[in-house]
């Protein structure tokens, strides 16, 4: 983990001390956030300075950015509250991580962000409590104005009736049967300019990912650590959930993936309550949120603390992509080049266990490696898990999306390429599994089956899948990249797994 310097640092959104640097490794908690302060707040990492940023991006100089945050809601067929979200192109300007039924509006003449919040609602006081007034809301939130949302509709109309033909910006309907607003609204420029803007993280966006990363490792030690007493994976889910709100981060970016033995060659396995054997390994793809960003993080265990032959095998393997591809993500690296790395190493790797036969170039050029790494290397991660990503070459701005993985063929037709950048932070996941749903069609094809010797793949099925997961922030050109992610892996994973085991005299051998 990066060294953390200053004793304050100003807020993306809300003006907060910085948090204090952990342990590399953490245990299994950290001290609580810090209380908010009154520091005043830099143009660098403020929701006012991505509005900023935003209309910059925009095609006029006029008009109005509208912006609606997450509605309340209860449970289908309920009267309890459905748990709540908010829209993220709201947070990244507003900073309103908590509050629904908010809307906001920017006005790029004048440079005004305009919060606006529900009105009190007395009968709710009772039951929720009073919520943060415009008082409060202005002192909390680095904008410039507070009103309740009954202000809202007089201010669009004074707005457009003195300036009739500046457009108002808003995101496209989430429906495509949702009628399109007539102008002046535009629903094509907005969302594409604020991805930009969301790709790359501004210096206290890296500090709050680095925070949800220092929770999220704390909480894959605490796996580590109960190890010895678990016998289900819903006891290693319960650890981590528990030590992840014990740091006061209740919020998880995805739910946690928690799969032993084959059920880890399942990529979003999400049953989490099959029981834990002796010689198993387990996959834990688990991260949390801090402040409404994300951490993404996997490590596969020997339930043991001991790999087979087998496992090692394919875990080493699995290391040796990950390292290789994190040392290639640089700025100025085509991501679709790392992701082919991978693949290449995945080759020499399977050839060399000779679960794969025959030349290492005609394996590569058939792309029968996608039998085992059948998924992309990573994804940007942000303010959501799959982060939005860069309008890509040949792709409209309208269909620019969630960069979720590399969806292309090992060779052959062209794709947009992914050039990294400073400030980038995307993830690097390379794994190998052993699915029999995916991997018998391979089997059973003329030209892939050449390819597979089966009877050596007879050994590896119980191997389940492997994937190592981290979190990269991209630095500037020569100067390489910073992992975020400090959670415990190879031998210093084994070390904290067998010192538990010796400590308490148990291991899940025999057993």
């Amino acid at each position: 983990m990066a060294d953390l310097n200053e004793t304050t640092t100003n807020s993306l959104h809300i003006k907060l001390t910085l948090p204090a640097p952990s342990q590399k490794y953490p245990g299994e908690y950290l001290p609580p956030p810090p209380s908010p302060v009154g520091s005043q707040l830099t143009s660098q990492s403020s929701a006012k300075q991505n509005a900023r940023n935003v209309s910059a991006r925009l095609p006029s100089v006029c008009g109005l950015i509208h912006l609606v945050g997450t509605p309340s809601q209860n449970l289908e067929d309920s009267d309890m509250p459905a748990p709540f979200r908010q829209r993220r192109y709201f947070q990244y300007l507003s900073g309103v991580t908590d509050i629904p039924d908010c809307e906001l509006l920017y006005c790029l003449e004048t440079d005004e962000l305009t919060l606006y919040i529900p009105p009190l609602d007395p009968s709710a006081v009772l039951w929720y409590g009073m919520p943060l007034g415009v008082k409060e809301c202005l002192e909390k939130y680095d904008v410039d104005a507070v009103a309740t949302t009954s202000h809202l509709l007089p201010a669009l109309t004074h707005y457009r009736r003195i300036n009739p033909t500046s457009p108002i910006y808003i995101l496209p309907p989430s429906s495509p049967s949702t009628p399109h607003p007539p102008s002046p609204y535009n629903i094509t420029r907005l969302k594409p300019a604020i991805n930009t803007c969301r790709v790359y993280k501004s210096p206290f966006e890296i500090s709050l990912l680095r925070r949800a990363n220092a929770i999220t490792a704390s909480a894959h030690s605490s796996i580590l650590r109960t190890l010895p007493f678990a016998r289900n994976e819903s006891h290693l889910e319960a650890s981590y959930l528990s030590t992840c709100t014990r740091q006061f981060a209740k919020s998880q970016a995805y739910a946690p993936i928690i799969g032993s033995g084959t059920n880890a060659a399942t990529l979003h396995y999400s049953r989490n309550d099959a029981p834990l054997r002796p010689k198993q390994l387990v996959l834990i793809d688990a991260g949390c949120e801090w402040e409404g960003y994300c951490a993404d993080v996997t490590r596969t265990v020997p339930v043991s603390g001991n790999f087979t032959p087998e496992q090692k095998e394919i875990y080493d393997l699995v290391q040796e992509m990950q390292n290789a591809c994190i040392a290639r993500t640089v700025a100025g690296v085509d991501f679709r080049d790392v992701f082919l790395l991978a693949h290449r190493i995945a080759v020499r790797g399977l050839v060399g266990m000779g679960i794969l036969r025959g030349n290492e170039e005609e394996v590569w050029i058939a792309g029968t490696s996608r039998a085992f790494f059948p998924h992309g290397l990573g994804h940007m991660v942000g303010l959501d898990v799959h982060d939005v990503e860069l309008p890509s070459w040949g792709v409209s701005v309208e269909e620019a999306g969630v960069y979720d993985a590399i969806k292309f063929p090992l060779h052959g037709e062209r794709v947009a390429p992914r050039v990294l950048e400073k400030d980038m932070v995307v993830t690097v996941e390379p794994g190998i599994y052993f699915s029999r749903f995916i991997i018998k069609p391979y089997l059973e094809h003329p030209v892939h089956s050449k390819y597979i010797d089966a009877e050596v793949l007879e050994r590896y099925w119980d191997v389940g899948g492997v994937r190592i997961e981290d979190d990269i922030l991209v630095l500037a050109e020569g100067e390489g990249n910073e992992n975020l992610t400090t959670a415990p892996k190879g031998a210093e994973m084994l070390k904290i797994i067998q010192a538990m085991m010796n400590v308490y005299g148990q291991s899940m051998e025999g057993l």
